[in-house]
């Protein structure tokens, strides 16, 4: 197991990050109804984590107890009936999904395949009515018609139906829904928060840190806290005892990209985007999110270029980026995003150089 897994807090009160979020989350969960809650912040900073533990404090160790599912739903559409199929997380109190999977047809989750889950309310061991929990993750990314369906779903079904709703950027969340919700901002830790983490997890695996060690994981983690216990657990595996000057490691897929854009760099022909095309094909088989590897490439694209090229770098990758979030071809719009800056750099080149 993981690390990032073994040693993530399962109840409110072993929260090392964010404990006065989760003190205030246990007053809310036991003194009274709790109300739908928004969880959102940057990605790899616990909210995910707190939403388990929130379960937990809410139905007890059960809430743990869950199985796999993917069904195909049959929606009538109007004129036509179309299948959805989605996998949820289900437990005997609340169901996980991620709606925006069916991309496009994400509305018909909501109006649907929700508004049938919302509409059972389970019956407790002790014989009384009480209400399930529906966790709906990457809310920022449903169309604007599935977040108006949402709205709807949560002022119908509030007595027998709470929403958990998670997500990294409530912007992109409607005021309609927002407005309905607790919003619950998790921030990202600070590098001294990142520090304390680590040494309690080196602490229980009795490992022997230097000074300054974890410092300099903290350092390069961006403050996402996921990635610096994967990092420090990459240290481990390629070389223990540490030492004080040992060197962090990228993540393996960062590396990736990192060569991509020299590829880009280095030659700008039909040839050279196959061959770029096949290793962005190998990111997605490999779940790198499409908008990260997106939003990396063009970070590595802007370390080598001129100031004059920047702005029109920035504004093509943001137009397919915007492409990519409609629920069309990813692979597409990243290829075409590539091939727009070879034309861009290959004119900037022989404009300069001849």
């Amino acid at each position: 197991m993981l690390w990032v897994d073994k040693y993530r807090p399962k109840t409110l009160d072993k929260m090392i990050v964010h404990a006065d979020v989760a003190e205030n989350l246990k007053k809310l969960v036991t003194e009274q109804d709790c109300p739908h809650l928004l969880f959102y912040g940057p990605s790899g900073n616990g909210k995910k984590t707190l939403i388990l533990a929130v379960l937990r404090q809410m139905f007890g160790p059960g809430a743990e107890k869950v199985k796999v599912e993917t069904k195909t739903w049959k929606v009538d559409a109007g004129s036509r009936t179309i299948d959805v199929e989605l996998t949820t997380l289900s437990g005997t109190h609340h169901v996980e999904m991620n709606p925006s999977d069916a991309n496009f047809q994400d509305r018909y989750v909501v109006q649907e395949i929700i508004k049938e889950m919302a509409k059972n309310r389970p019956i407790d061991t002790k014989g009384k009515k009480g209400y399930k929990v529906l966790v709906l993750n990457e809310v920022d990314k449903l169309s604007r018609e599935a977040q108006h369906s949402l709205r709807r779903t949560m002022e119908k079904y509030s007595a027998s139906c709470r929403l958990i709703l998670c997500c990294n950027s409530s912007s992109k969340v409607t005021e309609a829904v927002r407005s309905r919700c607790l919003n619950v901002r998790i921030n990202a830790p600070t590098e001294e928060q990142i520090v304390s983490v680590l040494e309690f997890i080196g602490k229980k695996e009795g490992l022997q840190i230097p000074p300054g060690f974890t410092g300099r994981i903290a350092a390069q983690s961006n403050r996402s806290l996921r990635r610096a216990i994967l990092l420090f657990e990459t240290c481990r595996v390629q070389q223990y005892p540490f030492t004080s000057n040992q060197a962090i490691p990228p993540m393996d897929w960062e590396q990736y990209i990192t060569e991509i854009a020299s590829d880009i760099l280095q030659e700008q022909s039909p040839k050279r985007l196959f061959v770029v095309r096949g290793k962005l094909y190998e990111l997605l088989i490999n779940c790198i999110p499409p908008v990260l590897i997106l939003k990396r490439l063009l970070f590595e694209l802007l370390k080598k270029l001129d100031a004059e090229l920047k702005h029109e770098v920035c504004y093509w990758a943001a137009y397919y980026e915007h492409r990519m979030r409609l629920g069309q071809k990813a692979i597409f719009h990243m290829e075409a995003f590539v091939a727009k800056f070879m034309s861009i750099y290959k004119a900037f080149l022989i404009s300069t150089f001849g």
